[in-house]
């Protein structure tokens, strides 16, 4: 899943190919990607994009008055083409789900690969209107992000460090993949209390949410759509690293695997060296 640093990029990507060009046709192949329909995404067609904008891990193109928002989910993608085949896209078993064309004959693509549908489409007046919007807590790389607001937001979780960095109405643009590495980088175990965080712990774990978040960020700066993935791959120390050597330690990173996702850590670099029950109701094994 596309992450605040790989959305952030996309929308400069997009912003720089997009930015005072007429959207000419939106084609929606899969219907399951669309959660609007008045206005339709065609309402879109014949207007200049002016803007390109990211919310979390939502996208937004701003075009003749509208807010065209995307949200690629867990298995969606943003697929840029410099020339869009000819014809109109057929329904079908493949990934194409929806396509925007340009008056200059370029354009980009919406895939989504696996049988959960969850790519999103919306046409809105304002980008409030979607729920997910709406909803979304601070910014982490905002400038008025500071080290109190994280302590305040935290202050009342009584649940998992982990559940809450993921938590897109506490803290915006967070997913599994960064949260591992937020954690591994501020020393702290994925099953700390989110309440029970000392001062001194609040400062390591911002300074780390800040830090690799603006780390990858930079990374990804300029590089193509189709490079982003890959980016992101190579820069995680621990998340997807199952079995690998910890590049802080050497310890060997470890996995808690979960009905629908699993989390990666270094237990001696966040754990006192302890390994995590692999269950879903993990705890520390005493």
């Amino acid at each position: 899943m596309p992450e605040l640093p790989e959305v952030e990029a996309l929308k400069d990507f997009l912003a720089d190919r997009l930015v005072g060009h007429e959207v000419v046709r939106v084609l929606p192949v899969a219907i399951s990607v669309l959660k609007t329909y008045d206005p339709p995404v065609t309402a879109v067609e014949g207007h200049e994009v002016t803007a390109v904008r990211r919310y979390g891990k939502f996208l937004a193109l701003e075009a003749g008055g509208l807010h065209f928002v995307m949200h690629l989910a867990r298995a969606g993608w943003l697929q840029w083409r410099d020339r869009l085949p000819d014809g109109v896209p057929r329904p079908g078993k493949g990934p194409l789900a929806l396509r925007v064309a340009l008056e200059t004959g370029e354009g980009f693509d919406l895939t989504e690969a696996g049988t959960q549908k969850r790519l999103a489409v919306y046409v809105v007046h304002d980008p409030q209107e979607v729920l997910g919007v709406a909803r979304l807590g601070p910014d982490p790389l905002a400038a008025d992000f500071d080290e109190r607001r994280l302590a305040r937001l935290l202050g009342g979780e009584r649940r998992q460090i982990k559940g809450a960095l993921r938590d897109q109405g506490l803290i915006a643009g967070v997913g599994n993949a960064y949260s591992d590495e937020i954690l591994h980088a501020a020393n702290m175990s994925p099953f700390k209390l989110a309440s029970s965080l000392s001062p001194e712990e609040t400062r390591r774990l911002y300074e780390a949410l800040r830090a690799t978040l603006a780390e990858a960020v930079e990374r990804s700066r300029g590089l193509a759509a189709g490079r982003l993935k890959a980016e992101k791959k190579s820069g995680l120390r621990v998340h997807g690293r199952t079995g690998q050597p910890c590049p802080v330690c050497g310890d060997t990173v470890r996995e808690v695997s979960f009905s629908d996702s699993s989390l990666q850590y270094c237990p001696t670099c966040q754990t006192g060296g302890k390994p995590l029950a692999d269950r879903r109701m993990s705890r520390l094994l005493k």
